[in-house]
């Protein structure tokens, strides 16, 4: 546990010397966020009885989505990882008392959790001085606010999880290029990264929630919203925690079987 953690620490270290990378995205986030409720906004106002979430709730959803955008974008690669496959430089990893499995989890969770730490607090700090119906608000409660620290630790997790799945593949084939960008386009979708799953129609929605997807970017932004809360934040918890065990252990399987077939 210590190796982990200090691979941990040292990568958490190393990303913060791209503080201008840094700065450019808050930018793009920046602008994103304003046309995204401005277009939601737009809807309200033209049918504001179809909406399942209230104007301040869909500014803190996405507000808070584009300050941890880091913690769940998808489509995020370790171009380190996947260049060790494809090079062959995978031997040296495999030579190490360690295991890649974790290894290669730390690696990315601590790259994205300094990603967030340098873009999210000029975000929040903007989007609390905004006015209506631009502003985020707090939770109610400090329980749901607690509620929600604890479901986005488990949904960077699911999320960690499933990006191994990439890198994986990655080990039998010659590129990873389709499958990657396949994979990212419907976790987004279905993760409520383009539009919140409560607009999705209810039969769709009823499926989607199901799926992993939903114990990503969905839950913790739901329950910070306040379109989820109480027994149903509880249960949301739960079920991240049911994606995150179950990814981890077959994402292990199948790292087990793709180091028995690879030929350096």
């Amino acid at each position: 546990m210590i190796t982990y953690l200090s691979l941990f620490r040292i990568r958490y270290i190393a990303g913060f010397q791209y503080r201008a990378a840094a700065f450019g995205g808050m930018a793009t986030q920046f602008a994103w966020g304003f046309l995204l409720i401005l277009q939601f906004s737009a809807f309200h106002r033209n049918a504001p009885d179809a909406f399942p979430m209230t104007l301040p709730q869909i500014a803190s959803y996405i507000w808070m989505q584009q300050a941890l955008l880091a913690l769940f974008m998808t489509w995020f690669v370790e171009h380190e990882i996947l260049a060790s496959i494809t090079s062959g430089s995978i031997a040296y990893e495999l030579a190490r008392p360690i295991n890649l499995y974790n290894k290669w989890f730390c690696q990315i969770s601590a790259n994205r959790v300094v990603k967030a730490t340098l873009r999210c607090l000029p975000i929040l700090l903007v989007s609390f001085l905004l006015n209506e119906p631009f502003r985020m608000v707090l939770p109610e409660s400090v329980v749901q606010f607690s509620l929600f620290i604890i479901s986005t630790a488990l949904g960077l997790g699911v999320v960690v999880a499933f990006s191994m799945f990439i890198y994986i593949t990655a080990f039998y084939t010659l590129s990873s290029s389709g499958i990657r960008l396949v994979a990212s386009v419907l976790a987004d979708f279905f993760a409520g990264a383009i539009i919140p799953l409560p607009f999705f129609p209810d039969a769709v929605r009823q499926i989607v929630e199901l799926l992993p997807f939903a114990a990503m970017q969905n839950m913790p932004l739901q329950i910070y919203s306040g379109s989820i809360n109480g027994t149903d934040a509880l249960w949301g918890i739960i079920f991240q925690v049911f994606w995150l065990v179950t990814l981890i252990f077959l994402g292990k399987l199948a790292m087990k079987n793709a180091i028995k077939r690879v030929i350096v």
